[in-house]
């Protein structure tokens, strides 16, 4: 190996051990702090929690006033809802903009994109007054609502990318064979398109899961409360017991790391192969 590349390799490893570093540094502490009394964590932050404190994690699942279980089934069902949503209108737009045409298709679409300029924080204010005037206020498909309607631009832009790359032979051969248009998205497109939709799914279900902003604004009562809403208010409540806080956040993070362990592969090769053609 020549001397410039070693010292360049090394230099590259130097950077990405010091980004390890930074990422897992704060996670390692909340996981151990966590896992110890209050006592423990302020006088000894970062030491091993010899022995463990486990009852900071049954009192949480345990505990009726913020019920933890309750949470996490409203979350799961404003994830599974939203991720849904976004898949089957995303894929359907997608398709309809990538392999038909039709007069303004290009101004539909570019009105589309614009949706990416405006992101919820800045419209959350009008989007909660046409909640209240629907009345779903304190009502989870509020929620679900606001959150599939905002991740919509981005994820079109996503599978029309991948659905434009599709060579046009294979339209053209399932037309010679019979299908209609809807028959080869159903039975050829949306086949070869799993890598782009697992993507969409993947960063959708995230995203809902994590989304603190929509909850706050759209929920008031704590029996719709979803975990990141429940996380803060626990933080307000019992924000001098720094351990038992920690926990709560470990416990309503652990769901999304496990997914994305899992998903990460997908993602990954979804907006690879959605980058391919545009």
């Amino acid at each position: 190996m020549k001397k410039a590349t070693l010292v360049t390799r090394i230099i590259q490893y130097s950077i990405l051990s010091i980004i390890v570093v930074i990422v897992f540094v704060p996670i390692v502490i909340l996981v151990f702090g966590a896992l110890k009394t209050r006592g423990e964590l302020l006088s000894h932050p970062y030491a091993l929690p010899i022995p463990p404190r486990w009852e900071n994690i049954t009192l949480i699942l345990s505990q009726p006033q913020f019920s933890f279980w309750q949470m996490m089934r409203n979350s799961l069902v404003v994830m599974i809802a939203v991720t849904l949503g976004v898949v089957v209108i995303c894929s359907l737009a997608a398709f309809i903009f990538a392999r038909m045409d039709f007069r303004g298709k290009h101004w539909a679409f570019n009105l589309f994109t614009l949706g990416l300029m405006f992101p919820i924080n800045v419209a959350i204010l009008p989007v909660y007054f046409v909640l209240r005037q629907l009345v779903l206020i304190d009502n989870l498909w509020g929620v679900i609502i606001v959150q599939t309607a905002f991740q919509l631009s981005g994820n079109i832009m996503i599978l029309r990318g991948f659905f434009t790359a599709i060579p046009a032979e294979l339209q053209d051969a399932a037309y010679i064979d019979g299908c209609n248009a809807f028959d080869f998205f159903w039975r050829v497109l949306l086949p070869l398109a799993k890598p782009a939709l697992a993507a969409v799914a993947a960063l959708t279900m995230i995203m809902s899961w994590n989304d603190l902003l929509v909850p706050l604004v759209v929920l008031n009562d704590d029996k719709f409360w979803t975990l990141p809403l429940g996380t803060m208010q626990f933080q307000g409540q019992y924000g001098q017991d720094l351990s038992l806080v920690s926990a709560f956040v470990v416990l309503s993070a652990l769901p999304t790391i496990i997914f994305y362990l899992f998903a990460e592969r997908q993602i990954v090769s979804g907006l690879t192969a959605g980058a391919v053609k545009g």
